[in-house]
């Protein structure tokens, strides 16, 4: 028992000081985080996936960029208080403590504490033909896909010089069809549904789906009670609707919560003495019909000017 105390106290240290040193090394690497007033969106300078993009016989090397971005993002690490160092992840083992990262393998439980074990060599085995190429298998009307399995945006460009003219004529031929285009892709370690399209100068790729990921509606939604809505409620609701009404402009739209917590750091930064603020006072309204005339009387609110401003 004392020799398995003092293997594990001594591998505790080894692993605590390579973790520091690839700490260290990755800070200097990645640079200092953007600063709490920093919020734009920046494209990624690696790619998150490198392949082929086929169009029957017709193929070209291509990138997948990430369309948006939380780079900018705050994000709180986990600090011992008594010293102030940021906290480390050990992998740990229950029994023998301290393990190393790269000793670890994957393994798949198929009851409780029971697992089939599988080797790099053998994932590498199943691999399909879409971990490097893209190939386009159909063309849809973009309103035949359901919002419901949109996932997530990539932008899609030529990975080298010579593969541009290529590319050019895949992006030219979607444009000219109006459609969208199916294919699949192998992205962290999943294979997806991928639609394509044309923007500007280059591709928009989006991940949709499968079907056995998408909660069907009407199981969501079974259990609302059918009840016909008051006719002259909906009305009311209709006109506070054409009140507020106006194009989208997202940069209109930003994240309140984001905002107040980098305004927090800032000031906590200068040293400034935080007061906490009032609870938000909740407003629980019974009477549904006097509430909707309640509302068209306030008017259309911050939509307001912009849908003067689509209309003169």
């Amino acid at each position: 028992m004392a020799a398995r105390k003092k293997t594990a106290k001594k591998t505790t240290r080894h692993v605590a000081h390579r973790a520091h040193h690839a700490g260290r090394q990755a800070s200097r690497h990645a640079g200092h985080h953007a600063p709490a007033n920093s919020n734009e969106p920046r494209l990624s300078s690696r790619p998150i996936w490198q392949g082929q993009l086929r169009l029957s016989l017709v193929s070209c090397p291509v990138a997948l960029y990430g369309a948006i971005s939380r780079g900018a993002d705050i994000s709180f690490h986990l600090l011992n208080p008594e010293t102030n160092n940021r906290i480390r992840m050990i992998p740990t083992d229950p029994d023998t403590g301290p393990v190393e990262r790269a000793d670890l393998v994957k393994g798949y439980e198929i009851s409780k504490n029971h697992y089939v074990v599988l080797s790099n060599e053998e994932l590498e085995a199943v691999r399909l033909e879409t971990t490097r190429s893209i190939e386009i298998e159909r063309f849809v009307d973009v309103n035949e896909i359901d919002r419901l399995y949109w996932n997530t945006p990539y932008y899609m460009k030529p990975n080298e010089k010579s593969a541009a003219e290529a590319f050019g004529v895949i992006r030219e031929a979607l444009a000219g069809e109006g459609r969208i285009a199916l294919g699949r892709v192998v992205m962290h370690s999943r294979e997806r549904l991928v639609a394509l399209e044309p923007r500007d100068k280059g591709i928009l790729a989006y991940t949709l789906r499968m079907a056995n990921e998408v909660v069907p509606p009407r199981e969501a939604f079974d259990d609302i009670p059918d009840q016909k809505a008051d006719p002259r409620m909906v009305d009311i609701a209709r006109k506070i609707i054409e009140q507020q009404e106006g194009p989208f402009e997202p940069e209109n739209f930003t994240d309140r919560y984001e905002t107040a917590l980098r305004d927090l750091i800032r000031r906590k930064e200068k040293g400034e003495k935080l007061v906490t603020a009032e609870p938000v006072a909740e407003d629980n309204v019974i009477d549904l019909m006097a509430a909707l005339k309640k509302s068209l009387k306030k008017g259309g609110g911050p939509a307001e000017p912009a849908r003067k401003r689509a209309r003169s």
